[in-house]
């Protein structure tokens, strides 16, 4: 998906580094989020303590300090998003409050409060505590904001087999925002309540965030930018589309446990499987309601209602 070379670009849209980390109020994993690492520890038989307790606030020796990414004071039109990846992440967030800023009301009555966006690198201080890059990109509901180091979307496309196309990067972050509309609405208390499993609350809480990603993507190309102005983007293609599943599908719980070498264990599922997440991320994106997308009153999470 390709901006309008002309949008412009507010760098003050991100911040760098976080606040200080409080502990105890776990984020929420994003389009691989702490899924990745902690799949693939808990499948090698190490210790999950060790992923979390960074994620947690939890001491650490081997923890470096908090680094940041700097505020993107380079990025000014829709061609410097197309071209630089922290950028792109910053459009996409001015996209998504676009998009939400009407939506949100619209379908629910609920306003629209934009989340902070924070770009790092290496590690940060977080409302739910410290976060290495290990984790990928995340969202703290205590302190409302998604925070993104850039340099997991080439570890998406070269370790996870991503596209590198852009819309593959946009969803990341739509799915982030997704898990802060979850905030807004009541519901991303649910994923810590029934955290694990096939038809958890956690799996349904993520495969709400991929649908709401996909509700984005449905009015990107078309809901104007502030003012009146052409939308931030320009009509997604099919490659656009193709782009945005196969990130999905590079992040499924049971693509990454086959990935490590192990056999799939829908019942150590916290993320939804690799199916599961395409199918949601269309629904949203083919429906554009935010009705279409309730997970947590789907009988059958492989055969979503908004797709039969």
């Amino acid at each position: 998906m390709t901006f309008n070379e002309g949008m412009q670009i507010d760098p003050g849209r991100a911040s760098s580094g976080g606040g200080p980390g409080m502990g105890g109020k776990l984020a929420v994993g994003g389009g691989a989020g702490g899924l990745i690492l902690l799949v693939i520890t808990l499948l090698l038989g190490g210790d999950p303590g060790s992923v979390l307790g960074n994620f947690t606030g939890a001491q650490s020796d081997q923890q470096g300090q908090p680094g940041t990414a700097g505020t993107p004071s380079h990025c000014k039109t829709g061609a410097d998003a197309n071209k630089y990846v922290d950028c792109r992440v910053v459009a996409t967030a001015q996209s998504l409050d676009a998009v939400w800023s009407v939506q949100l009301p619209k379908q629910t009555g609920k306003q629209y409060v934009e989340p902070k966006l924070v770009l790092f690198t290496g590690g940060v201080s977080t409302g739910c505590g410290n976060a290495t890059s290990d984790v990928g990109p995340f969202y703290c509901p205590a302190d409302q904001t998604a925070y993104f180091d850039t340099a997991f979307f080439q570890e998406l496309t070269d370790r996870f087999g991503a596209s590198a196309g852009p819309l593959a990067q946009e969803y990341v972050v739509a799915h982030e925002v997704g898990h802060h509309i979850q905030n807004q609405l009541g519901d991303i208390g649910k994923a810590q309540r029934d955290p694990q499993g096939a038809t958890s609350g956690a799996v349904r809480t993520e495969l709400q965030a991929d649908c709401y990603a996909g509700i984005w993507a449905n009015f990107a190309d078309k809901q104007p930018s502030p003012g009146g102005g052409q939308p931030f983007l320009k009509p997604l293609s099919d490659t656009d589309i193709r782009d945005a599943l196969s990130a999905a599908n590079a992040v499924g719980d049971d693509r990454i446990q086959r990935s490590a070498g192990r056999g799939v264990n829908p019942e150590s599922w916290t993320h939804g499987s690799s199916d599961q997440r395409q199918k949601w991320f269309l629904v949203g994106y083919r429906t554009g309601s935010v009705q279409a997308c309730d997970t947590y009153s789907a009988r059958d999470l492989d055969n979503p209602p908004g797709l039969r």
